[in-house]
């Protein structure tokens, strides 16, 4: 059974210490998520992001600890194309982010 986007929301709100750092994480204002958090109905677009962000937050938790795997989501990566992972998180690139992380994860078991 699939974790209802609303779990999710609160779960990386609990993770990344307020919900004004996950609305700057999915670039929307820290009053949608706080609407989010209160039972409003969450768009298609934004679910996606917030199912996004889980995934790629639980995959990199499996590699780095907690503050690396910040760092990782806010530096700049080689892999992909000098871009920011937060960025991909934000236009929906999950390919792109997945295909990074198994490398990270191959890296660090090489």
């Amino acid at each position: 059974m699939p974790v209802a986007t609303a779990a999710k929301v609160e779960a990386l709100r609990i993770d990344f210490k307020s919900a004004a750092a996950l609305a700057d994480m999915l670039g929307v204002s820290r009053s949608q998520v706080t609407r989010w958090l209160r039972g409003a109905g969450i768009d298609p677009l934004n679910a996606e992001r917030v199912d996004l962000l889980e995934l790629v937050w639980s995959s990199l938790l499996r590699v780095y600890e907690q503050e690396a795997a910040l760092a990782w989501l806010f530096g700049v990566n080689p892999a992909l194309g000098d871009r920011r992972p937060i960025d991909l998180v934000r236009a929906g690139r999950a390919e792109e982010l997945m295909r990074a992380i198994r490398a990270e994860r191959a890296d660090s078991f090489a």
